[in-house]
């Protein structure tokens, strides 16, 4: 922005013509207080009348009436002319041309997206195509110099309150950033009429915008720089957490507090997810949270140091206790970066403070709800429906049956989405009726690789938690992955992974089926007594 020597202007002269109706009394009153002539057309008119405000008709202004059932109303020389006239260069030329200035216009849009949502017809779209709105709001905004442009109701506020205490004038700066919000709301108008035209003609477009840029410390690494910005014209989006405590949050940790959210959204009971480096290596769900905690940290309670964890229900006092931030003994503090829930009572906010650098998010995971995935490439983009479905079927393909227990294979599938590619969920109903993600692999270009962690993962964990003598650790090994199920998240190319699962005791495999040799994996699963299931969707993640 540069600087200018006309710092603040007198608003004698105002133009209203709104859609969005909301708030705009106050302002006018506000307007007709300090002195100001009110210019305004049709609906507007009315409105501002019933309030008892004086209003000048455009038509007085423009020489023209209303015309074409409203289509012209303010497109003219007079009123363009009003706007765009240089105060200072083009004064004379202006008074000899009989063009009164107008200092401020206060206009909002025909209301295209919202009866497109409403499910408009072609001929009522078209009708709420604003012409004459944007012209206004374009003009004005180019002479910001001289003009202050109003596009917003929620600014109506502030305008009030600098007009009151400034005797009727808007500063310089104030003028700029209107000018900003104007120049971005005609911008976000015109792409979405022009992408609904393309829909319309069946033909996919895509423009986004973004806007209310932060500035990150540094991006995946200290050398790049980064920011996060949120898309224009969305009213929910994981910008709008709110960051209750601790250090800035960074970019590794927004990607992997997504990751988090998206992993615990889905889950009908009580969920915790464990984030390390964008996947889940430890998820669980049940009736108790402390407990529910407990087990999805204990999927890998290595790498659980400096994980970013997320709960699908308000945090409990006892679920944080959990983390051991009191203990005398700082080497038996559990250390996370960041912990993200729908709520939390203010005990718990005081637990989690005595961290000065968690950093403690509230963020709904139900609030995540998305119609498009998009992934930026190189001067491009992709753009796909997202993986909100699980399966399309589960049927037995081996002579070994099985009983399918619905939520613990939901469960799995749920684990498995959320890991990279190629990825392999071992998970397990324990006793109490919670789900555990007992391994995981993923993240390998090949599937054995990713069988091995899981399998590897799962086998010490195991190990871990059992509590008898050293002679009878296998047998329990063999029992606990006989009961647990091997989700595979695209179909096994060849049998080796059937032979790795059935060594490790794993009696139950669904994979979504497809490959040319599945014949020879379900053969390979009927040598080795192995029931698996075939759900018909894979589910990449890359």
């Amino acid at each position: 922005m540069q600087s200018s020597d006309i710092d603040k202007i007198k608003i004698k002269r105002v133009l209203i013509s709104v859609s969005d109706k909301s708030g705009i009394e106050s302002l006018a009153k506000t307007l007709h207080q300090i002195g100001c002539e009110i210019i305004s057309t049709g609906g507007t008119k009315k409105v501002l009348e019933s309030a008892g405000l004086p209003v000048t008709e455009i038509s007085k202004v423009t020489g023209n009436p209303e015309a074409f059932g409203g289509r012209m109303k303010t497109i003219s020389f007079q009123i363009e002319s009003a706007l765009l006239f240089d105060r200072e260069k083009d004064a004379k030329e202006a008074a000899s041309l009989n063009i009164e200035p107008i200092d401020m216009v206060i206009c909002n849009l025909y209301p295209f997206e919202r009866v497109k949502k409403q499910g408009a017809d072609f001929d009522t779209l078209i009708e709420n195509i604003d012409i004459g709105g944007p012209t206004m709001v374009r003009a004005a905004a180019k002479n910001f110099k001289y003009v202050a442009i109003v596009t917003n109701p929620r600014t109506y506020p502030d305008i009030v309150e600098e007009l009151k205490a400034n005797d009727g004038s808007l500063s310089y700066h104030t003028r700029f950033e209107l000018m900003r919000a104007a120049y971005n709301a005609t911008a976000d108008y015109d792409a979405m009429i022009a992408t609904t035209m393309d829909e319309t003609a069946g033909v996919l477009s895509q423009r986004m915008s973004y806007s209310q840029a932060i500035e990150l410390r540094y991006g995946e690494n200290s050398h790049q720089s980064a920011f996060f910005l949120k898309q224009n014209g969305t009213s929910d989006s994981l910008y709008d957490m709110n960051v209750l405590h601790g250090k800035e949050l960074s970019f590794n940790n927004l990607v992997d507090m997504y990751s988090a959210i998206d992993s615990v959204r889905d889950l009908k009971k009580s969920g915790c997810a464990v984030i390390k480096h964008n996947n889940p290596c430890g998820l669980s769900e049940g009736a108790d949270q402390r407990k529910v905690f407990e087990q999805a940290w204990a999927g890998d309670p290595v790498s659980a140091f400096g994980s970013v964890i997320a709960f699908n229900r308000k945090l409990e006092l006892e679920t944080a206790k959990f983390l051991d931030l009191d203990n005398e003994n700082k080497m038996l503090r559990k250390f996370v970066e960041v912990i993200i829930a729908p709520e939390f009572d203010q005990n718990t906010l005081d637990y989690l403070f005595q961290n000065k650098n968690l950093r403690v998010v509230e963020f709904d995971p139900a609030r995540l709800t998305t119609d498009k995935d998009v992934k930026f490439l190189y001067n491009s983009i992709l753009v796909q429906n997202p993986d909100d479905k699980l399966k399309d079927k589960a049927e037995t393909v081996t002579q070994a049956q099985m009983k399918v227990d619905d939520n613990l294979l939901d469960f799995g599938l749920i684990a498995c989405r959320q890991l990279k590619s190629n990825s392999i969920a071992i998970v397990r109903k324990l006793k109490n009726g919670d789900n555990q993600l007992l391994g995981m692999g993923c993240g390998q270009p090949n599937r054995v690789n990713s069988t091995q962690l899981a399998i590897s993962r799962s086998i010490e964990n195991l190990k871990l938690e059992f509590t008898g003598s050293e002679s009878e650790v296998n047998a329990y090994i063999q029992q606990e992955m006989g009961e647990a199920i091997l989700v595979s998240d695209a179909f096994f190319p060849f049998p080796d992974n059937i032979e790795l699962a059935g060594a490790a005791g794993i009696k139950k495999i669904f994979q979504p089926g497809g490959s040319i040799r599945d014949k020879s994996v379900i053969a390979k699963c009927d040598e080795l007594g192995i029931a698996m299931m075939f759900t018909g969707l894979r589910h990449f993640k890359h």
